[in-house]
């Protein structure tokens, strides 16, 4: 499908009206966002595979510009431009899967902004979608200390496309697989499921369902105990299908509970289980769950409860649905000169940070772990041996200038687009993940935290900050 048309009418009649009135000028625009949903201290990246794909084939049809034209809003010469669209300018952005904090650029675009303004809307609802999904089952998984999580949201998301790239997104944030088939398909990463109720209802009994089941898929067999009653039915007939399969030479999966008090559930179930010589029959919970419920069951419950999984409340991510990434400009190019350029607002904390930039991560030289992120013009060079003077990225810090010193460093932006071809291969989804783990590790462990998480600290350069104020009009 062409997304192109995946726009906002006024890029359109903006850009209409850049080609009639500054048809020369380049623009530069940042994608980043200034609040964490669920109160988190932040944001774990995803979808800059599918807005690349996205920038690489943006192009319009010729049922779209009969459309256009049929609005009597553009002239023709801007429908002819749009007919023969190739983007020409460049990107950058943080890879896939890294931790990003508010108000640093996540993905930056570079070009005539005749051409640039065009991709703000299709750009935002590809990286705010799978950012915010990666984020919810980032904080999931944290709960679940290590137990693998089953995305399972497929028939609760909003539409095909949410559920197939949510899936995605949900793997890059920590799931160990998913129930959705093209999603496994797509991006190669592992399918899961179990049954439905309806299964075990379409056979004359319970144990006639698991029986034929476990005929079926022998090393495969992992029984729904919930349709009926899971402590004097569901477990004690899965328990006999099990039995049944050992002598056959098959070892069972377990069981799912999917409704009820899960924690009790899960405490006789396990001991029915250990009394049948099933110790290593692993016990899943699923029903609506979260983080939080996540976290009870296992902290304040201890049940004992091997996976999870997780649809409704992962795929639409529904305690926090919204990721208010925004797309702005923060400089033009005029006659050669690279002008920066604001956003003023009478709340402090929504003026943005002007100018071409760079993100780097600092480092504790002895432990290694993250401490710090700087925000620094383009232009500027740091180094580890260096010192530098910097303010709090949040306007609202009590505490806005420090020094920083002696640390390791990396840049986190990378090259993506160059003169409008794509220079970056996307790694796969499974390298992502595991790049997405490596890199949590680095946080202290006070910022991964789901409630109350300890805050960390974003610096903008000194130069950053001055012409900021130069911009805003501070003395």
């Amino acid at each position: 499908m062409n997304l192109s048309m995946v726009t906002d009418l006024y890029e359109l009649s903006m850009a209409n009206g850049y080609q009639q009135t500054i048809p020369d000028e380049e623009g530069i625009f940042d994608i980043f966002y200034r609040r964490v949903p669920d109160n988190g201290s932040f944001v774990v990246t995803a979808g800059l595979a599918q807005a690349i794909d996205a920038v690489a084939d943006f192009h319009f049809e010729k049922t779209d510009l009969a459309y256009l034209d049929s609005l009597h809003l553009f002239t023709e010469k801007f429908l002819l431009f749009l007919k023969d669209f190739h983007f020409s300018g460049e990107m950058t952005a943080v890879p896939e899967g890294t931790p990003i904090f508010p108000r640093e650029p996540i993905l930056t675009v570079r070009g005539p902004l005749i051409q640039v303004q065009l991709f703000e809307t299709l750009l935002l609802s590809i990286i705010n979608h799978e950012s915010l999904i990666a984020t919810k089952a980032r904080r999931i998984t944290y709960a679940a200390q290590g137990r693998p999580i089953m995305e399972f949201g497929a028939r609760r998301a909003q539409g095909p496309m949410s559920a197939t790239f949510g899936a995605r997104a949900a793997i890059i944030g920590g799931c160990a697989s998913t129930s959705n088939l093209l999603t496994a398909k797509l991006f190669d990463v592992p399918s899961a499921g179990t049954m439905a109720h309806s299964w075990i209802e379409a056979f004359p009994s319970e144990l006639a369902a698991f029986e034929k089941w476990a005929e079926l898929y022998p090393d495969n067999c992992a029984l729904l105990v919930d349709t009926y009653d899971v402590i004097n039915s569901g477990v004690p007939n899965a328990i006999k299908v099990f039995g049944d399969l050992v002598k056959q030479g098959h070892q069972p999966i377990g069981i799912r509970i999917d409704s009820g008090d899960i924690a009790h559930l899960a405490k006789i179930a396990r001991q029915q289980l250990d009394a049948a010589g099933f110790e290593k029959a692993k016990i899943t919970a699923s029903n609506a769950l979260d983080e939080t419920t996540i976290q009870s069951l296992l902290l304040n419950e201890k049940a004992p409860i091997d996976n999870f999984g997780i649809g409704e409340k992962l795929i639409t991510s529904a305690s926090d649905p919204v990721l208010s990434g925004v797309y702005k400009l923060v400089a033009v190019v005029h006659d050669g000169h690279l002008v920066p350029k604001i956003k003023i607002s009478d709340s402090r904390e929504k003026v943005t940070l002007p100018g071409l930039k760079k993100v780097y991560r600092l480092y504790n030289k002895q432990t290694h772990e993250a401490f710090a992120d700087v925000i620094t013009l383009a232009d500027e060079e740091i180094s580890a041996n260096s010192q530098i003077s910097v303010r709090s990225a949040d306007p609202l810090d009590t505490r806005q200038h420090s020094f920083l010193r002696d640390f390791d460093f990396k840049a986190l932006q990378t090259t993506i687009f160059d003169q409008g071809k794509p220079v970056y291969t996307s790694p796969t989804v499974k390298e992502i993940q595991a790049a997405c783990r490596s890199a949590l590790k680095e946080l202290p462990e006070e910022s991964k935290r789901l409630s109350n998480p300890n805050k960390y600290p974003v610096y903008i350069s000194e130069e950053l900050a001055q012409l900021q104020d130069q911009l805003i009009g501070v003395d």
